[in-house]
């Protein structure tokens, strides 16, 4: 037996209703249901803002800047994010020294927000200033404050679509 769902069309109840009726426990599938709600679309990069917030970043490119991170920078990068756009190294350090999902220690902090960098050459605007900060003599990160905004609305879309999301390599860690 095969049995097709399109998840573009079809509804969740019209799968269950077919899976239902493939295994005999529920013989009325209806061909279409005239009182289902209508599909909402999957909110996508092209829903945030494309306004300059500063130095040329905007809501899209913020999104595409985290999108694009290894999962690594990217706990990183929502960290620190989530402190406010400032952290001290050792903030930051002691969050990931035993993370559950990306432990890291003390010494590797830095070697993973080197992508953050490399990153935003790629898909950051032309000749902005770095938009993770690092003060070596204090020892911390910033971000612009209207940038942490961005950033925000960037990792709730990311929470919403982790499939827009640069996965985990393929291959174990070297």
């Amino acid at each position: 037996m095969r049995l097709t769902i399109d998840t573009g069309t079809d509804t969740y109840e019209q799968a269950i209703a077919a899976v239902q009726a493939a295994y005999g426990l529920r013989p009325d599938v209806p061909v279409t249901w005239p009182d289902a709600p209508a599909a909402e679309p999957r909110p996508g990069p092209q829903d945030l803002a494309d306004d300059d917030l500063a130095d040329g970043w905007t809501d899209q490119l913020l999104f595409q800047m985290v999108a694009s991170l290894v999962p690594g920078a990217r706990a990183v990068l929502r960290r620190i994010t989530e402190l406010g756009g400032a952290a001290s190294y050792e903030d930051v350090q002691h969050h990931f020294a035993e993370h559950p999902a990306f432990p890291s220690p003390p010494s590797k902090i830095g070697g993973t927000l080197t992508s953050v960098k490399a990153v935003q050459r790629r898909t950051g605007p032309v000749g902005a200033g770095p938009l993770l900060q690092r003060d070596e003599r204090a020892r911390r990160y910033r971000i612009d404050d209207v940038l942490v905004a961005g950033l925000q609305r960037a990792f709730a879309l990311a929470d919403a679509r982790p499939d827009l999301l640069r996965g985990e390599p393929a291959g174990p860690a070297a």
